[in-house]
C-alpha cells in the first residue's frame, strides 16, 4: 500500500503536498518524494526514509502551485532513492505517482526498451511514465488513455506534464482515489485525509475513470473517455479527528476513542427499541440457507467472532473463511448462500476478488465497511457502514471493534426476522447491543493496571494466548495486535486443543495469557490454566470483574466488565489491544507505523 497525492491551485504546492504525506504516511513510509511544476519544469526530489527526512532534503527549494507527491511502502524493488516516487521520464516531460500493482509490467518493460526506452529502477511503477513518454502526441488526455488501456492490474495514478502546468490527470483502477474540490484549488488523495484541513468536498472515482484536475475545476471521464457527471460528496468529520488530539500515539487514541465509535455505529440501527439497520430492506434473509463470512486480517477475526454470534442466534450454519483462501478455492456458492465481505478500508484485494468470485457465483454479498464510497462498498449488494471514523494507526482497533458490533446487530436484526429468538430475547439482546458503548468505557476504566503488566511483560519473546469459543475469537485478534505493534512472536490456540501438541511448548516462565469470560465453558478454561500452570507457565488471566476466584489461580488478572457472553468480544479486547500499545511502548517500536506493514493491503 502506498499514498499518493496532488494539488493545483495557488497555493504552494510544496507545503500543500508534504502536509498531505504526513497524514498518508500510514499507509507508506519507508520513502517518499514529490514532483512540482514550476513553469513548464518539473522538478523532483525523493528519499529513503520517512517524510521528515524528504523535507528536510527539499529546504526551501521547489517553488510551484501544482504538483504530486507519493509515500511508498515497497513491493517492486528495495526502498531506495531510485526507487522512490515519483518516477520522471528521461526528457522530463512525464512524472507520474503509482498505488497499486502493474501486473505486465515485465512485458510492458522489454517492449518500452526495444523501443529505446531506458529504465531507472526496479519498480512495476516506471513502465507508466515511459508508455506516458511513447504515447505522447501533445493531447494530454488522450495520451493517457492509450498509456492506461495497456495496463493490467490495480493502480490509482496521479500525472503531471510539463507542457501542461497546472494540470494533473488522476486514474483509478481498483485503488483507491478521492478527488478534492476546494475554492480555486483542488486536490487527489489515496485517503480523504490529505487534504481534510482544506476541502470537506469529495468526489469517489469508480474503477476505470480519471479525473481532469486543473485549479479552475475537475472534470470526470469513463474509461473510453466521455465525460461523466460526478457525484459531490461531504466529508462529516474535521481535521481535528485525524489528529492526535494530545495522545502519545494514534493508537492509543484510536483505543479510546472506541465508545464514541462504537455509539457511531450502533445508534443509527435504532429504530423504536428494535435494530433495523438501513442497506438491509431488500434482503430477505428467509432465503438464505447459508453464511459465508470473508475478510483478511482483523477483519477476518471480526468474522470469527460474527460465526459464533449468528449461528448461536440465526440458526444458520454459519463460517469464516480467509479472503486470500476463499478466492482460491473454487468455493460452494450459490444465490441462497449470504456472502459478508468486512474491510475497514475498502480496497482489500483479497476481499475484493473473494466478492468478484462470490458475485460470479450468483451468492449475494453484504458488505460491511467503514469507507463510503470505497470499493467494497460500490461492488456489493448490501452495505452496512460502521462509522468508525478516520483510523489512522496501521494496527487497527475502532475498526475491529465496529465490525464486531455490526455483525452483532446483523445477527439480532436477522434472529428477529427469522423468529428464532422470542421478542423478549430480542429486547434483551438489543440492550446489551445498546450498552457496549457504556461496556467498553468501564472496560478501558478497568484496565488501569495493564500498563504495569506490561513493564514485566514486555521482555518475552514468545507467548500464547488461549480461550474457548469468543473468547478464542478474541484470541486470535489480540495475538495478531501484539505481533503488529511489538514485533513480539504470539500465538492464539483454541484452550482445548492444548493437550493434542501445543502443551508441548510451555515450559518454565513461560508467559501465557488465558481468557476467561465465556461463561459457559469458564471452567474448562480454568483447567487448562491449572494445566500450563503446573508446566511452569506465568498466566496473564482475562476475566469477569465480579470473578474473582481467578486471582489465586494467575499470575496477573485484568478484569473486565460483564455483558451478554455473546458480545463479550468487544470489551474484552479493549484491554488485549493496552496491553499490546504498552508493551510496544516499553520496546520502543514505532507504534503508528510498524514494520513491513501499511494500512490497506491493496495489492495481493
Amino acid at each position: 500500500m502506498c499514498g499518493i497525492i496532488g494539488y493545483t491551485g495557488k497555493g504552494r504546492a510544496r507545503e500543500i503536498l508534504i502536509e498531505g504525506l504526513r497524514r498518508l504516511e500510514y499507509r507508506g513510509y519507508d520513502s517518499a518524494g514529490v514532483s512540482v511544476c514550476d513553469g513548464n519544469v518539473i522538478r523532483t526530489v525523493k528519499s529513503q526514509g520517512r517524510i521528515s527526512v524528504l523535507d528536510e532534503k527539499i529546504g526551501d527549494e521547489l517553488p510551484g502551485t501544482s504538483g504530486i507527491g507519493h509515500t511508498r511502502w515497497a513491493t517492486h524493488g528495495a526502498p531506495t532513492d531510485t526507487n522512490a516516487h515519483p518516477h520522471a521520464s528521461a526528457d522530463g516531460k512525464f512524472a507520474i505517482v503509482h498505488n497499486g500493482i502493474i501486473e505486465n509490467y515485465e512485458a510492458l518493460r522489454e517492449e518500452l526498451t526495444r523501443h529505446g526506452m531506458k529504465f531507472q529502477s526496479e519498480t512495476d511503477s516506471e513502465v507508466v511514465v515511459n508508455l506516458l513518454d511513447y504515447y505522447y502526441d501533445g493531447d494530454f488526455k488522450n495520451t493517457v488513455m492509450k498509456a492506461t488501456s495497456r495496463l493490467e492490474g490495480s493502480y490509482a495514478l496521479g500525472i503531471v506534464c510539463s507542457d501542461f502546468p497546472g494540470t494533473l490527470f488522476a486514474v483509478r483502477n481498483m485503488s483507491p482515489l478521492i478527488i478534492g474540490i476546494g475554492a480555486g484549488e483542488n486536490y487527489f488523495a489515496s485517503d480523504v485525509t490529505a487534504f481534510i484541513s482544506h476541502t470537506k468536498n469529495i468526489i469517489h472515482l469508480d474503477d476505470g475513470m480519471f479525473a481532469k484536475v486543473t485549479p479552475d475545476g475537475v472534470t470526470i471521464y469513463n474509461s473510453i473517455g466521455a465525460k461523466v457527471r460526478p457525484t459531490y460528496e461531504k466529508v462529516t468529520w474535521d481535521a481535528e479527528a485525524a489528529e492526535k488530539g494530545g495522545y502519545e500515539h494514534f493508537m492509543l487514541k484510536e483505543i479510546m476513542e472506541q465508545p464514541r465509535a462504537l455509539e457511531a455505529t450502533i445508534n443509527p440501527r435504532l429504530k423504536e427499541g428494535k435494530f433495523s439497520p438501513e442497506g438491509l430492506e431488500s434482503l430477505d434473509i428467509s432465503k438464505i440457507d447459508r453464511i459465508v463470512i470473508t475478510a483478511c486480517g482483523s477483519a477476518y477475526h471480526a468474522g470469527v467472532v460474527g460465526r459464533y454470534v449468528i449461528e448461536s442466534l440465526c440458526r444458520i450454519p454459519t463460517t469464516a473463511e480467509l479472503a486470500s483462501e476463499l478466492r482460491y478455492a473454487s468455493p460452494i456458492l450459490n444465490e441462497r448462500t449470504l456472502v459478508i465481505a468486512i474491510s475497514q478500508s475498502g480496497e482489500t484485494a483479497d476481499t475484493l476478488a473473494a466478492m468478484r468470485e462470490a458475485k460470479k457465483l450468483g451468492a449475494p454479498v453484504l458488505a460491511i465497511v467503514n469507507v463510503v464510497g470505497s470499493s467494497v462498498a460500490s461492488l456489493a449488494d448490501y452495505v452496512l457502514y460502521t462509522w468508525a471514523g478516520p483510523e489512522i494507526a496501521v494496527a487497527t482497533t475502532k475498526g475491529y471493534t465496529t465490525q464486531v458490533a455490526m455483525l452483532d446487530i446483523f445477527a439480532v436484526w436477522a434472529a428477529g426476522k427469522l423468529g428464532t429468538v422470542t421478542p423478549e430475547r430480542e429486547a434483551e439482546l438489543t440492550s446489551a447491543i445498546v450498552s457496549l458503548p457504556a461496556c467498553v468505557q468501564r472496560a478501558i476504566y478497568l484496565a488501569s493496571n495493564v500498563e504495569e503488566i506490561a513493564k514485566h511483560s514486555h521482555k518475552h519473546s514468545s507467548l500464547f494466548f488461549i480461550g474457548r469459543n469468543i473468547d478464542y475469537a478474541c484470541c486470535l485478534e489480540a495475538s495478531l495486535k501484539l505481533k503488529e505493534v511489538s514485533y513480539i512472536h504470539s500465538e492464539a490456540y483454541a484452550a482445548g486443543e492444548l493437550k493434542h501438541g501445543t502443551i508441548a511448548l510451555i515450559s518454565q516462565n513461560q508467559l501465557v495469557i488465558a481468557i476467561a469470560c465465556y461463561e459457559a465453558l469458564r471452567e474448562k478454561t480454568m483447567s487448562n490454566i491449572q494445566q500450563v500452570k503446573a508446566r511452569g507457565a506465568n498466566v496473564i488471566a482475562v476475566a469477569h470483574e465480579t470473578d474473582r476466584s481467578l486471582i489465586a489461580e494467575a499470575d496477573d488478572v485484568i478484569f473486565v466488565p460483564e455483558t451478554e457472553p455473546l458480545f463479550m468480544a468487544v470489551p474484552q479486547i479493549v484491554p488485549m489491544q493496552l496491553l499490546a500499545y504498552y508493551v510496544a511502548r516499553e520496546n520502543g517500536c514505532d507504534i503508528d507505523k510498524p514494520k513491513n506493514l501499511a494500512k490497506s493491503v491493496t495489492v495481493e
